[in-house]
């Protein structure tokens, strides 16, 4: 059976828990801070775990970081 490839893209953005979740930083923060909230800066800080719904896509993405 070949090894099957990691999607480059997915190994930037995404990191895996110990537990096997799926780590990611908060979206909307790279430009246009004037017009978003203080609150929305302030909960999009750091990185958060992705639902599982959203996690089983960027799996398949990722086989070996299982």
């Amino acid at each position: 059976m070949p090894k099957l490839k990691t999607k480059a893209s997915a190994k930037k953005r995404f990191k895996m828990t110990a537990t096997g979740k799926v780590k990611v930083a908060g979206a909307g923060k790279q430009h246009g801070m004037i017009k978003r909230s203080r609150k929305f800066i302030r909960n999009a800080r750091g990185t958060m775990v992705l639902c599982d719904a959203d996690a089983k896509i960027v799996k398949k993405y990722m086989p070996y970081h299982r």
